[in-house]
């Protein structure tokens, strides 16, 4: 399966995990509490099932590495270079809140980079999807797709996207210098895509993320041209100013900033 292809299809495995998402969104759902003291909803569980079912399908034989399966101990060996990095509900928080900036993520990971990412935002009936570079789309529900690509930064000031859940001082003390013409909210990885699609300049990062939680964006991002670097602490990689990579031991990333053009 080309780029191109394993693409799609992820887009169509996102968007079916999506409407199961969507009727257990319109319930009065609970949530519970995971180890790592992050919320978890059978909205998560449910989607992880699909996408993995799906996944199974393709008859790749690509590894996946799941958000819920590796809380759960299931972590496959991809030692190989290559596997699938799955996050069935990111922001979860954000669907509690029922605010819409939650999303459905799958990537492919080639020798630690991300080459194609597919990102749902159920609520939203929106779909952004990259492979390799100059091939980032958009679609809206069943409509045409359309490429999207990042910015040039104004060079009196950026428009940066920061967590709607996770905001904290930090991130303040980052942008201190940083001239900021606007700060916008999101939830999710739909701040990756915010920047993909040229509706921001940066995203800076100073908290815990997973690897799931960001590689469909990271790709999305990359196919638009935009990248991600480490800020602060390095990373076995590397140190401060290097690509972010996947296949970290335990999945954690270090902190980072996206950026656009």
């Amino acid at each position: 399966m080309d780029p191109k292809e394993l693409a799609e299809a992820l887009v169509a495995i996102n968007e079916e995990a999506g409407r199961a998402i969507l009727e257990i969104y319109g319930t009065d759902f609970d949530s519970k509490t995971k180890d790592d003291s992050s919320p978890v909803t059978a909205a998560d569980e449910k989607a992880e099932a699909i996408i993995l079912e799906r996944l199974d399908a393709l008859n790749t034989g690509i590894p996946v590495v799941a958000e819920e399966s590796v809380a759960a101990g299931n972590i496959p060996d991809i030692s190989g270079g290559r596997f699938f990095l799955v996050d069935p509900l990111d922001g979860t928080k954000e669907f509690i809140n029922r605010n819409g900036e939650f999303t459905v993520n799958i990537a492919l990971i080639e020798n630690g980079v991300p080459v194609v990412g597919a990102v749902h935002l159920p609520a939203l009936d929106q779909s952004y999807w990259g492979y390799g570079s100059g091939h980032a789309f958009r679609r809206k529900g069943q409509g045409q797709a359309e490429p999207i690509g990042v910015r040039s930064a104004d060079h009196d000031g950026f428009v940066v996207v920061a967590s709607r859940s996770h905001r904290d001082s930090a991130t303040d003390e980052y942008l201190k210098d940083i001239p900021v013409l606007e700060l916008v909210s999101a939830g999710s990885s739909l701040k990756l895509c915010r920047l993909a699609e040229g509706a921001a300049d940066m995203y800076p990062r100073l908290g815990r993320t997973m690897e799931w939680d960001i590689a469909a964006g990271h790709a999305v991002l990359a196919a638009a041209g935009g990248v991600i670097q480490v800020i602060d602490g390095g990373e076995v990689a590397g140190d401060v100013g290097h690509p972010l990579t996947y296949g970290k031991p335990g999945f954690e990333n270090p902190f980072f900033v996206a950026r656009g053009g």
